[in-house]
């Protein structure tokens, strides 16, 4: 996903290039003889579309695993109307201490089944399509202003990758407030889907991709630019680099988005409180009600949760991602096939 500029033949570059007798991508500063594919055109073999889908499945796994403690903070900081979840007004570090010692190790980790049931399949078909996007994007005569065509592929990939994992998140947010009725993810779909219908799992969708196609956007735009940035400040391309861009980017685009995620969240919730007297997926609707009734500053509740989330977990995102994908594309596995 990410451009690359180094001289390590696996990650892919902005454009992507294929080598005229390689399997393995190469970067076209390295490779001597490299054919790059005329615009709208792919020539990466389905391998490669499997490669960026199994490191993107191993990447999105290893980062929310790592930082879900931190998600369910910020989810019941989001959660003002639901009993139990006012968390807004503290530190993050005072919220894990009382989550823990209210509900032990398994209230920070309610719902993570959810996150993983969805989040492996999402990640591989966020990457693998962001990954075709920007070939098929990006020209490779304009390779410094290739920002907006990555900022492209990335919204394309979100739109792809939020329709399929927001009934997974909506579950997992269910599951994560406290004093949930639900038993776990089947109990939370066959209650949700018999009380308030299959559309209920999809209520917030349009909220995701409003908030995910600008929060990807900036996420990979960030990255590629922070990327060319620190190699060209004389960083080898590596797992360093990956770290500090991605962490850079991730923790960037959450701050930008947290208004829009409060919404999101809510939306998810609206069901699991009957009383809170509305039953909308409008995100303007939502978004009025939070500040007529809590005011402005509400729309940014768990920031600071949301960017701790997102700075360590974009960082885990990306290296486990690039290394992943260097590893598949090693020669002796393209040997094997």
């Amino acid at each position: 996903m990410p451009h690359g500029s180094g001289g390590t033949p696996g990650p892919s570059v902005c454009p992507p290039v294929v080598p005229v007798e390689e399997t393995v991508p190469g970067h076209g500063a390295v490779v001597p003889v490299p054919l790059a594919p005329p615009k709208g055109v792919s020539l990466a073999p389905p391998t490669f579309f499997l490669q960026h889908m199994m490191a993107g499945a191993v990447a999105g796994m290893a980062e929310h695993s790592a930082m879900y403690p931190v998600d369910t903070i910020k989810t019941r900081m989001q959660a003002l109307g639901h009993p139990g979840q006012q968390l807004h007004g503290t530190s993050v570090a005072r919220a894990v201490s009382a989550v823990l010692r209210r509900e032990g190790w398994r209230g920070l980790y309610a719902g993570i089944r959810a996150q993983l049931l969805g989040t492996g399949p999402a990640h591989a078909i966020y990457f693998a399509v962001y990954e075709e996007a920007k070939t098929l994007l990006v020209d490779d005569s304009q390779v410094g202003h290739a920002h907006l065509a990555t900022a492209g592929a990335g919204a394309l990939a979100t739109i792809a990758s939020d329709t399929f994992n927001v009934p997974f998140d909506t579950v997992k947010q269910r599951l994560q407030v406290r004093d949930s009725p639900y038993k776990g993810v089947v109990d939370c779909v066959r209650i949700m889907v018999s009380q308030e219908g299959v559309g209920s799992l999809f209520k917030s969708l349009r909220t995701t991709i409003l908030m995910n196609v600008p929060f990807v956007s900036i996420h990979f735009s960030t990255y590629e630019a922070g990327k060319r940035t620190l190699e060209d400040a004389g960083l080898s391309e590596g797992l360093q680099v990956e770290l500090l861009a991605g962490g850079t980017a991730g923790g960037l685009a959450a701050a930008v988005t947290t208004p829009l995620d409060v919404v999101k969240t809510r939306l998810q919730l609206s069901g699991f409180n009957p009383s809170d007297g509305l039953q909308t997926s409008s995100v303007r609707a939502m978004m009025r009600r939070i500040v007529r009734e809590e005011g402005m500053r509400s729309l940014w509740r768990g920031l600071q949760p949301r960017v701790m989330f997102h700075v360590p977990s974009a960082a885990v995102c990306w290296g486990t991602y690039e290394t992943c994908k260097r590893l598949l594309s090693a020669p002796d596995l393209d040997a094997s096939h």
